[in-house]
Protein backbone atom coordinates (compact mmCIF):
# COMPACT_ATOMS: atom_id res chain seq x y z
CA UNK A 1 0.00 0.00 0.00
CA UNK A 2 1.56 3.47 -1.03
CA UNK A 3 2.26 6.03 1.87
CA UNK A 4 -0.05 8.88 1.68
CA UNK A 5 1.58 11.92 1.52
CA UNK A 6 1.42 14.44 5.19
CA UNK A 7 -1.09 17.31 2.88
CA UNK A 8 -3.15 14.58 2.47
CA UNK A 9 -3.72 13.38 5.92
CA UNK A 10 -3.92 16.51 7.36
CA UNK A 11 -6.90 17.31 4.63
CA UNK A 12 -8.18 13.93 5.72
CA UNK A 13 -7.97 14.90 9.06
CA UNK A 14 -9.73 18.47 8.68
CA UNK A 15 -12.42 16.64 5.96
CA UNK A 16 -13.89 14.05 9.17
CA UNK A 17 -13.23 16.65 12.11
CA UNK A 18 -15.96 18.77 9.79
CA UNK A 19 -18.36 16.20 9.54
CA UNK A 20 -18.48 15.36 12.91
CA UNK A 21 -18.71 19.00 13.72
CA UNK A 22 -21.82 19.12 11.15
CA UNK A 23 -23.21 16.10 12.06
CA UNK A 24 -22.91 17.63 15.72
CA UNK A 25 -25.11 20.92 15.06
CA UNK A 26 -27.46 19.22 12.70
CA UNK A 27 -28.11 16.70 15.58
CA UNK A 28 -28.00 19.42 18.52
CA UNK A 29 -30.92 21.85 16.42
CA UNK A 30 -32.75 19.08 15.31
CA UNK A 31 -33.12 17.72 18.64
CA UNK A 32 -34.24 21.83 19.88
CA UNK A 33 -37.56 21.98 17.63
CA UNK A 34 -38.99 18.58 19.48
CA UNK A 35 -42.14 19.46 21.05
CA UNK A 36 -41.72 19.74 25.04
CA UNK A 37 -45.25 17.00 25.47
CA UNK A 38 -43.64 14.13 23.27
CA UNK A 39 -43.70 12.00 26.72
CA UNK A 40 -47.79 12.29 26.25
CA UNK A 41 -47.21 9.50 23.21
CA UNK A 42 -44.90 7.18 25.34
CA UNK A 43 -47.07 4.40 26.06
CA UNK A 44 -45.51 2.36 28.84
CA UNK A 45 -46.91 -1.11 29.13
CA UNK A 46 -45.79 -2.51 32.88
CA UNK A 47 -45.81 -6.26 32.94
CA UNK A 48 -45.56 -7.91 36.81
CA UNK A 49 -43.49 -10.71 36.44
CA UNK A 50 -44.71 -13.82 39.06
CA UNK A 51 -42.07 -16.09 39.51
Amino acid sequence: MPQMMPLSWTILYFMFVTIIVIFSIMNYYLHMNKPKDYTKYIHIKKLNWKW
